[in-house]
Order: C-alpha cells, then structure tokens, then sequence
C-alpha cells in the first residue's frame, strides 16, 4: 500500500491541468532561441528571395514595357517609312509621266521638223525636175519651132541668134495665152 500512496501522493503533483513551470520555462526558452533564429536568419532569406523575386517581375515589366515601346516605335518608323516611300513612287511615277510627255512631245516635234524637212526636200525636188524639162521643153520645143518656122517660111533659119529670138517669142506667146485662159 506504501506504494499505492506514493502513487497517490505523485498523482497529485503530475495534475495534467496544471502545468510544470520548469516544462514551460524549457519550451519558452526554446521557442525564444528558435524565433531569434527565424528572425535572424529565416526570415532575412525568404525577404531577400522575394526582393529578388519582385525585382525580377518589375525588371520583366519593365523589360516588356521597354520592349512594346520600342515595338511600337518601330512600327510608326515602318509606317513612316512606307509612306514616304509611298510619297516617293508617287512622286517618281509623276515624273516618268512628265517625261515621258516630254519625250513624246520631242518625238511628235522631231517628226513633224523631219516631216517638213522631207517634204520641202520633195518640194525642192519636184521644183528642179520642173524647170528641168522646162528647160528640155523649151530647147525640144525651140527646134520644132524653128523647124516649123523653116517650112512655113519656106527658107531655113538656121542662125541661132535668129532661131533663139523665135523660140522665145513663140514661148512667149504660148505663157499668155495660158495665163489668159487661167483667168
């Protein structure tokens, strides 16, 4: 029974509702060395790893940020340049019309000077073919006349001085005569 009441008498110490002092000391002791080392420690690196995690997503905004500003830039400098080089073939286009204008008109120009050049050169041609066979008219025409004369005068005029006076007489006569019937 001795042992029953030691047993009894220790039950009374060991209450499980009322807690040990020395037990809650060791445990605050404990969870003080270990909070002091999470604050020391722990915590230093999860802020530090979430510094370098928040700077890494600010520095990709702002890396995508700077980017479609750059893009965007670029694409205005593209539609920029695609309309002044719109403007340019434009404006080069307008010149090939105008000189190509131009040429035609140099061409139609050159072709009418050549046209009336070849026309005054067909002009002049058919001028002295004309007094050509004037010429051959009268001299042909002068020696039937003279010939003509001879018989019906009945003697042969055989001076050229004599027989040049009648031919141009003769011919003389035969212009007024178709100059009054022209009238």
């Amino acid at each position: 029974m001795h042992q029953t009441i030691i047993s009894a008498a220790g039950a009374e110490a060991a209450n499980p509702l009322v807690p040990n002092v020395w037990e809650m000391g060791v445990v605050l002791v404990g969870f003080a060395v270990l909070f002091y080392i999470v604050v020391k420690f722990v915590v230093p690196m999860f802020e530090k790893t979430f510094a370098e995690r928040a700077e890494a997503i600010e520095g990709g905004i702002a890396k995508a940020e700077k980017a479609q500003a750059e893009a965007s830039a670029a694409l205005e400098e593209y539609k920029q340049q695609l309309t002044d080089a719109r403007a340019e073939a434009n404006r080069i286009r307008e010149e090939a019309r105008g000189e190509g204008a131009q040429i035609l008109a140099d061409l139609k120009e050159k072709a009418a000077a050549e046209s009336a050049r070849i026309t005054a050169q067909a002009h002049a041609a058919i001028q002295s073919e004309r007094q050509a066979a004037v010429v051959a008219l009268r001299t042909e025409v002068g020696t039937l006349a003279t010939t003509l004369a001879g018989r019906i005068v009945g003697e042969a005029l055989d001076n050229d001085e004599r027989s040049a006076r009648v031919v141009d007489r003769f011919l003389a006569d035969l212009e007024n005569q178709n100059a009054g019937a022209a009238k």
